[in-house]
């Protein structure tokens, strides 16, 4: 009889163990994924933990709200719109549902070409809505130092809202509102945002995004 109890209390607990990994298994396929695509802003340059980046700060934002998306981190230090273009159909090759493009910031400390930057940026805006026609993008907009010249920052700003128009996605004019310019919220090259800084960045992008989940 003990012999007896023993066996149904252990078929017991491995249906109990593939419930919990069929429930698991479930979540996971229908969790969507957010994918961000840029630069050193996205992939952490210089945090101590990349995952303070403020992609990694939205991830933990959405795992507090319990929502189902996973967020895939595809900044690259250094990235130009050309390098981006050059590397996004590898990216694309994962299935996406949302996509966030931080890229331009490089081109224009270089001073390429505002027409370039532009016609980059929309090909890869191109090339996601081409594979994954239902994905939801999103556009972090930048802004230039007032050193590269009043015509250039103006025409570089205005690309943003530009190509948002263009292509009716969201915008999120600029990315480092609030914390471009503040010593406190900068790393030592003034550039790119310390661990604090990433929040109020996460914070910038978060009122926009949320909408498109």
């Amino acid at each position: 009889m003990v012999s007896a109890c023993g066996n149904q209390n252990s078929s017991a607990d491995k249906q109990n163990s593939t419930a919990k990994t069929d429930t698991a298994t479930a979540v996971r396929s229908n969790q969507k994924t957010i994918l961000f695509f840029g630069d050193s802003l996205t992939a952490g340059y210089g945090l101590d933990d990349p995952s303070d980046a403020f992609p990694g700060v939205i991830q933990r934002k959405i795992d507090s709200l319990k929502l189902p998306y996973k967020v895939v981190n595809a900044g690259v230090s250094g990235e130009t719109t050309a390098g981006g273009l050059g590397r996004i159909d590898w990216i694309l090759k994962q299935k996406i549902d949302v996509f966030v493009l931080e890229l331009g910031a490089n081109d224009g400390l270089r001073g390429i070409p505002v027409t370039e930057t532009f016609k980059n940026l929309q090909a890869i805006i191109d090339k996601v809505k081409a594979k994954y026609p239902d994905a939801k993008l999103l556009l972090l907009g930048m802004q230039v130092p007032p050193s590269m010249g009043k015509d250039y920052v103006t025409s570089f700003k205005d690309l943003f809202p530009r190509l948002a128009e263009k292509n009716k996605i969201s915008l999120v004019p600029f990315l480092l509102a609030g914390v471009g310019g503040n010593p406190k919220l900068n790393q030592a090259d003034g550039i790119h945002p310390t661990a604090e800084g990433a929040k109020i960045v996460a914070v910038n992008v978060w009122q926009v995004l949320k909408a498109e989940l």
